[in-house]
């Protein structure tokens, strides 16, 4: 299942080495700039960038300055990633970024169906601005990976949420090193992602931290990169404690009812907690932790639920939304052809051919057990050292519902666990309008956001754009 909708990879070390670079610049027929930048240094071996300024496509907001094009995290590794300004105060705005799950979803989902500058019409061919779009409080920088996601291309060597880590780090060495986005390198970074970002984004923020523990005691040459809010919608956190709410979900949905019948109710419950089922299974996968046997025995808790657990619950819903069925039309896939047009592609610099969720980068991580593999210590541990944390989710999802995200939320063990645990959930609105239900303690938030599926900016846009504002800003969750 892909999780959008639904040893570590070696990298260059960083030397303290001079940087030289190389940097060619040309103009297109269309009008926007080539760019090209070659590190010729140890400290960026095997590292290059290519990219476009300003191609026209998407973003069309005047004086809004774009990037899109690609990193060289390693040999044969291109990682495409589409930057966009901040249409109000770019120079003092916040710089996000936003990951799409899967494994393996392209983050031009995101940028398209969700939080993007632009949506695609239904024609396929032309593109209409996006007045919720959070560019408009935040520099945006989407990235596809790992590599064979999207647009990116070359050799994929990630097979863990671990593994992956490292390169998006890389990516940002190599933009904030280049002329492209050396203003965002002083600046702190919001990390913003879904679905399988439930997994991303804990192990990512803490390889950041790591990385930069390592540069502040003077044994890496490298650019900090600060993360000071991070955002994880709809997230597939704790297998376990997930799996056990796809049952109670689809048993009682608050505010729906029940989704399906008390036959296929029980089925699920059997392949819950029968012995051998899925929860022996998951917390198998648990007690062997990193071990040498723990790929195949997590991946055989992940087959098992998967099967028995996650496909019945299901039903003939569509996973992201339980307001329509399997043949979901909505958010619409428009942008997928607009992506495939050749004009497209020449115009914003892509090499080669879009693909969505390809099952290769997909497989290559699913076939060590990464996805029965729990990271809410890793979250714990970053909510407990007081890092800003927004944990929301849509009402309407299945996959990622958020009464399973919620008891993830309520299983962390952190400093604010006791009176956290203790809130009630809370209205808020937005215009007079009822928009979610949250808790807040100190710098952690959780939110229920009312008629939202998987993707939350795409179902309710302007309370994810007003719920963003509020967490890059530093607040805590409130009537807007």
């Amino acid at each position: 299942m892909h999780l959008h909708r639904l040893v570590l990879s070696s990298i260059t070390a960083i030397v303290s080495t001079a940087v030289v670079k190389t940097v060619s610049i040309g103009t297109n027929n269309l009008g926007p700039e080539s760019i090209s930048v070659r590190f010729n240094s140890q400290k960026f071996k095997d590292t290059n960038l290519h990219y476009v300024k300003d191609s026209g496509i998407c973003e069309t907001t005047p004086g809004v300055t774009q990037y899109s094009g690609y990193v060289e995290v390693g040999k044969n590794m291109s990682m495409w990633f589409w930057f966009f300004e901040a249409r109000h105060s770019p120079e003092t705005a916040p710089f996000t970024l936003w990951l799409n799950g899967g494994p393996g979803c392209s983050s031009m989902i995101g940028l398209f169906q969700e939080n993007g500058p632009c949506h695609v019409n239904a024609d396929g061919k032309t593109t209409n601005l996006n007045s919720y779009s959070w560019n408009n409080v935040s520099n945006m920088i989407y990235i596809d990976q790992p590599i064979g996601t999207g647009f990116s291309y070359g050799t994929d060597t990630v097979n863990s949420t671990a593994a992956a880590a490292p390169f998006v780090w890389q990516a940002f060495q190599v933009l904030f090193e280049s002329k492209a986005l050396d203003d965002y390198a002083s600046r702190e970074l919001i990390f913003s992602t879904e679905s399988y970002g439930g997994h991303y984004g804990p192990a990512f923020v803490t390889y950041f931290n790591e990385q930069n523990a390592k540069i502040a005691q003077g044994t890496l040459k490298a650019e900090t990169i600060v993360v000071s809010a991070l955002l994880i919608n709809d997230g597939w956190i704790d297998p376990l404690i997930q799996n056990i709410a796809l049952y109670n979900f689809t048993k009682n949905a608050p505010g729906y009812g029940q989704l399906l019948s008390d036959a296929v109710l029980t089925n699920i419950s059997h392949a819950l907690w029968d012995k051998g089922g899925c929860v022996d299974q998951q917390e198998a996968c648990y007690a062997a932790g990193n071990s040498l046997s723990s790929d195949a025995i997590c991946l055989k808790a992940d087959t098992y639920c998967g099967n028995y657990v996650y496909t019945p619950a299901m039903g003939n819903y569509d996973p992201y939304d339980l307001g329509q069925n399997s043949s979901a039309l909505f958010p619409p896939e428009y942008y997928v052809d607009y992506l495939h047009t050749p004009a497209v592609m020449k115009q914003i610099g892509a090499k080669s051919n879009y693909s969505e969720c390809p099952d290769a980068p997909y497989y290559h991580v699913i076939n060590t057990g990464d996805d029965a593999r729990s990271f809410l210590p890793e979250l714990s541990n970053l909510a407990n050292s007081g890092l800003k944390i927004l944990i929301w989710a849509g009402d309407t999802d299945i996959i990622c519902n958020w009464v399973g995200v919620y008891a993830s939320v309520l299983q962390m063990n952190w400093y604010g666990r006791d009176v956290f645990n203790n809130l009630p959930l809370t209205n808020i609105t937005l215009n007079g309008v009822t928009i979610a239900s949250v808790a807040n303690l100190d710098n952690f938030s959780f939110a229920r956001v009312y008629g939202a599926g998987h993707e939350v900016p795409a179902f309710q846009p302007a309370a994810a754009l007003e719920i963003f504002s509020q967490i890059i800003r530093g607040e805590q969750l409130h009537s807007g």
